[in-house]
């Protein structure tokens, strides 16, 4: 098997922590015999400030039709204050290459950095699927009388019947394969009526179809109370952007910080895009304080994307390893650089 992986690193910390993912990753699947190919893109804030661009347009139809997975890293820099670049890369990547799907698993490899009394890895493991393309993100909105006392600002989120019925899809058929026993839909259907009617009917009927998966609903604040309150209750969360996006970084804090949270966005058997959740931590930029595991298990569901389940689960209990044998960074109670914790998790799957 051979893949061509793009790596971008990006601002901040993303090129510190996407180097260890790089490394990881290619001494995980070459032991499991995939080859991959990587490819290191320039682009980030300096690229914008020097190109007037954040990426080519262009370079997204070559990662469809060349490239089997992205590897990113962060964006973020007080130079570009609108994030322009960011958009152009991220908002680019998502839109143009469809990536629907995005999947935050939400999993404690250690009970002592959930925040929660008495919950362990058995009661924090779940995973969400956020609608990646729709809603409140596509744009649509203006500003009338800008700066004014009477100014007026609208925001019009879209959802269509085909971007709605995916995502539950893809949320069902994973819990399936991953015998998972439950899918739980969250909206706010209670206020917002129209758009959010759509994803309930279609929730319903998309159930339908799966009779060994158990289903339920509950809306956005009650789905927030309950992932703090009994996390046990949920397998599979499904729902569109801006929940999404909100309640997968409350499980990251369950997990044990976003220097543990790793991401996709999937479109299946296209290439996709993997990145750690956090941001670019500037001033932790040249510390070897920035916690590389993040990134690294992005990595890991990269491979998984690309069909070397065994590299991942690799890389995975190398990760739950070195947590338990408190070998990481500062932020996880360990004393270890972010290319420290690369060496050994190098060691451990290579």
């Amino acid at each position: 098997m051979h893949h061509k992986v793009a790596v971008i690193g990006g601002d901040g910390i993303g090129p510190e922590v996407t180097e260890q993912a790089h490394r990881v990753s290619a001494a995980a699947a070459q032991r499991a015999g995939l080859e991959l190919e990587y490819t290191v893109f320039p682009y980030g804030a300096d690229y914008y400030l020097e190109h007037g661009v954040g990426i080519e347009p262009q370079r997204f139809d070559e990662f469809r039709d060349q490239y089997g997975a992205i590897l990113f890293g962060a964006v973020g820099d007080a130079r570009v204050p609108d994030m322009a670049h960011g958009r152009e890369i991220l908002l680019g990547a998502r839109f143009k290459l469809d990536l629907y799907i995005n999947l935050r698993p939400i999993k404690l490899f250690a009970p002592e950095l959930c925040p929660l009394k008495d919950k362990g890895a058995s009661e924090v493991d779940m995973v969400i699927f956020r609608e990646n393309t729709e809603g409140l993100y596509v744009g649509v909105g203006g500003q009338v009388r800008k700066g004014s006392a009477d100014e007026i600002a609208t925001q019009t989120a879209v959802y269509t019947r085909k971007g709605t019925e995916r995502i539950i899809r893809a949320a069902f058929n994973y819990a399936r394969q991953n015998k998972r026993r439950s899918v739980c839909m969250t909206d706010k259907a209670n206020a917002m009526r129209q758009g959010h009617e759509l994803w309930q009917r279609t929730f319903r009927e998309v159930a339908a179809e799966f009779t060994d998966i158990e289903h339920f609903h509950l809306y956005v604040d009650v789905a927030a109370m309950e992932m703090v309150r009994a996390p046990e209750r949920f397998d599979v969360i499904v729902t569109e952007n801006l929940f999404g996006d909100i309640l997968s970084d409350l499980g990251a804090g369950l997990q044990g910080g976003l220097g543990t949270a790793a991401s996709g966005n999937i479109h299946p058997n296209r290439c996709s895009l993997f990145e750690p959740v956090h941001g670019s931590a500037p001033d932790l930029v040249g510390t070897g304080q920035a916690n590389p595991m993040a990134a690294v298990l992005s990595a890991a569901m990269m491979l998984n994307h690309l069909g070397c389940s065994p590299a991942a689960e690799r890389i995975e209990q190398a990760v739950v390893d070195q947590i338990v044998a408190g070998e990481t960074t500062p932020d996880l109670g360990g004393n270890l650089s972010c290319s420290e914790v690369g060496d050994r998790l190098l060691a451990r799957v290579g």
